[in-house]
């Protein structure tokens, strides 16, 4: 059991048993794709160059063989390496304008944007200068219906003060001095009886 556990502290020895555990898990399960794509693969048709060496008699020739394949692969090399860096041009070209691309659409989107913005501002600005222009004509109107309230009220109170002054002048005209008063009472009195 000590054997086992000083084992399994091993790292390589822990990772061929994972390893191990997990191949035998996955060959368990269904075929996994590794499996389907060995029985479908399809194999390319032989090459030319792969065994096409025979070995000559005369040790000239085959340098000169040899160095005759080696320039035919350099040049292939290079023809390849030349596509290859033509490819990666064009990818770059594409990426550039891919990005020029996307960075015109975003300069695009934040100029729509702010101009959206700047127009609700506007929007908000004129409907708060209509808000407000409203709440001014409001306050006017109750201001002068206030003066006109006050003025009524004043017209009635001027009213009632001079029919109240005019009571007291009709009144006052009925008025009797104090001699004529106890003289008055007097025919009053006898009349009553």
């Amino acid at each position: 059991m000590a054997t086992s556990r000083l084992l399994l502290r091993s790292p390589t020895l822990r990772t061929v048993f994972s390893v191990q555990h997990n191949r035998s898990v996955s060959t368990a399960a269904a075929p996994s794709h590794h499996n389907d794509h060995q029985r479908n693969q399809e194999y390319l048709s032989s090459n030319h160059y792969l065994n096409s060496w025979k070995r000559p008699n005369d040790p000239k020739k085959a340098q000169a063989k040899l160095h005759q394949l080696r320039r035919e692969y350099a040049k292939k090399v290079k023809a390849v390496r030349k596509e290859y860096i033509h490819e990666m041009e064009l990818q770059k070209l594409e990426k550039q304008r891919k990005d020029e691309i996307r960075k015109e659409a975003l300069r695009i989107e934040s100029e729509e944007r702010r101009a959206a913005k700047t127009a609700e501002k506007k929007a908000k600005a004129a409907e708060r200068q209509v808000a407000e222009e409203e709440f001014r004509q409001t306050l006017l109107k109750e201001r002068a219906e206030k003066l006109e309230y006050h003025k009524k009220r004043e017209q009635k109170f001027m009213e009632k003060k001079k029919e109240k002054n005019e009571l007291v002048r009709r009144h006052s005209s009925l008025w009797i001095d104090e001699n004529e008063l106890e003289k008055k009472i007097l025919d009053a009195i006898m009349d009553e009886m």
